[in-house]
């Protein structure tokens, strides 16, 4: 099945439902990763073309930073080449604790 992200933001899948990109980065992160948090933000005004996330999860226990963000592109490879900005923040949750702790 192909799916189109379209000018305004939205997923086209061929049928009438349409879904917001963050909408479907977010499903496909969820499943991908399990993560103990997730932030996926849509810094474009509603049309999908600069997405930032943060992602939280066990998953990128004993991986470095670009496997993590190498497994993240796999992960939305049919997304990333119709956002023009994709910025990205993993950690493991003691990761992230420590930067909470920190801030």
């Amino acid at each position: 099945r192909r799916v189109a992200i379209t000018a305004r933001g939205m997923i086209n899948s061929g049928r009438k439902a349409l879904m917001a990109v963050t909408e479907v980065i977010s499903a496909k992160l969820k499943e991908s990763f399990s993560p103990t948090h997730l932030e996926v933000v849509d810094e474009s005004d509603g049309c999908g073309a600069k997405i930032s996330v943060i992602i939280i999860s066990e998953e990128f226990t004993g991986k470095n930073m670009l496997k993590r963000h190498k497994a993240v592109h796999a992960v939305l490879k049919d997304e990333l080449p119709n956002i023009h900005a994709f910025s990205q923040k993993t950690h493991t949750p003691a990761e992230w604790a420590k930067k909470q702790q920190q801030s």
